[in-house]
């Protein structure tokens, strides 16, 4: 190479390494914030469904990373333990409470145990009845909202307890048995 062309060939590098070294960069765009609650409790009345005789009350309030559900529900046989949901439509006028549809899943997530995993917005953890049949409810649903109008907001969702356990596995819903309670959650701001 002659020392014309190797100066011709300096020139486009320096030109070149300039260029590149003068581009803009490019910045990453902000996070999008991350949806809250702005409903500052909630409540769904459950009434019977599939011919059980158990229904309740529970009270929803806002946390850091989800809901908490509060309350009684009674009407169980002794000792019994049953999943407890929330799912996806705010309608319980079937008589089974199909009319619910399936689980709350706004991250289209495997069916799981909350804080063990992958799971639904709308798992939760199983209740457990005394000897009276009676079980009080205190239970978190991970990853969800209470009034804003989110993707993941639960509010005019449905609340339904089954007949049988959660075994936190088995999908789409822990083979949790037929509807036995049903309510629509309800807020107040």
């Amino acid at each position: 190479m002659n020392i014309a062309a190797r100066t011709v060939l300096i020139a486009m590098t320096a030109v070149a390494l300039t260029a590149c070294g003068s581009a803009p960069k490019k910045t990453a765009a902000p996070p999008a914030p991350k949806p809250v609650s702005t409903a500052q409790s909630g409540q769904a009345i459950l009434a019977s469904a599939s011919g059980s005789l158990v229904s309740g009350k529970v009270t929803i309030v806002p946390t850091a990373d989800g809901v908490r559900l509060t309350g009684v529900i009674g009407g169980f046989a002794p000792n019994s333990v049953h999943a407890i949901h929330i799912h996806e439509k705010g309608d319980c006028s079937a008589v089974d409470a199909s009319s619910a549809g399936g689980h709350f899943n706004p991250g289209m997530s495997p069916h799981g145990k909350v804080d063990s995993g992958a799971h639904h917005g709308g798992d939760m953890n199983n209740l457990v009845a005394d000897a009276d049949g009676v079980a009080k409810v205190d239970v978190h649903a991970r990853a969800v909202t209470l009034g804003g109008g989110a993707g993941n907001d639960v509010a005019g969702r449905a609340v339904v307890v089954h007949a049988a356990p959660d075994d936190y596995v088995s999908q789409p819903a822990g083979n949790a048995g037929a509807r036995v309670a049903c309510g629509v959650i309800s807020v107040s701001h």
